[in-house]
């Protein structure tokens, strides 16, 4: 989670910066600045698992018997979960405070669903982090560049469609297809199988 707020006060400065340099705040800057935090959460998620192998060698050898407590499944799971919730945070904080009003949503011929959809958008959210964190560590330590690149794609992708606000039908489907489909991706990454499915629902082991 403070891998992600270090890539938000990064976003934050250079907003700030573009702002004064181009002399102008408008809409045209902000698919450019969704683009760059999107880019600098990915490299802080790189950061965070070079930390992490850090401590992992490290830890490796203080041990009596040469292995380390971490497990990079393990590690993958609970860094891309600390990436989404506090990202979910910072995305709902804003639209909880505006709905304790004044005003009614739309009372002026605006969807009416704006919070039931801001609500799955920020689920979708935290469990695409969750997925891309599998993912992508699993990329970084098998040196696969595809699966990165997929993974820095597929968050732009999702970045991208949240500008279709307000047609809330037209960004919200796709952005659950992408949840599904990257959750399977990760289910697959993670060592998961259709038959290990079926083991654990008859509740039967090896």
């Amino acid at each position: 989670a403070f891998f992600w707020l270090l890539s938000l006060l990064a976003a934050s400065l250079l907003w700030a910066g573009c702002v004064q340099l181009s002399g102008r705040e408008d809409a045209a800057l902000l698919p450019l600045g969704a683009a760059a935090a999107v880019l600098l959460q990915e490299l802080c998620r790189f950061a965070c698992f070079k930390m992490l192998k850090k401590a992992d060698a490290g830890l490796a050898a203080l041990s009596k018997d040469g292995r380390s407590p971490l497990s990079l499944r393990r590690t993958a799971y609970v860094s891309g979960l600390s990436f989404g919730i506090i990202s979910g945070l910072f995305s709902i904080t804003n639209i909880l405070a505006d709905s304790a009003g004044p005003g009614t949503v739309g009372i002026h011929g605006d969807s009416p669903y704006f919070f039931i959809t801001s609500a799955f958008l920020t689920m979708a959210l935290v469990l695409l982090h969750t997925f891309w964190g599998i993912i992508f560590f699993d990329a970084c330590e098998r040196r696969r560049a595809a699966g990165l690149g997929l993974v820095v794609g597929s968050h732009l992708l999702t970045s991208g469609l949240t500008f279709l606000n307000p047609c809330y039908e037209a960004s919200l489907g796709p952005i659950l297809i992408l949840t599904l489909c990257t959750g399977l991706w990760a289910f697959s990454t993670a060592g998961g199988s259709f038959h290990n499915v079926l083991k654990c629902l008859s509740c039967k082991g090896e």
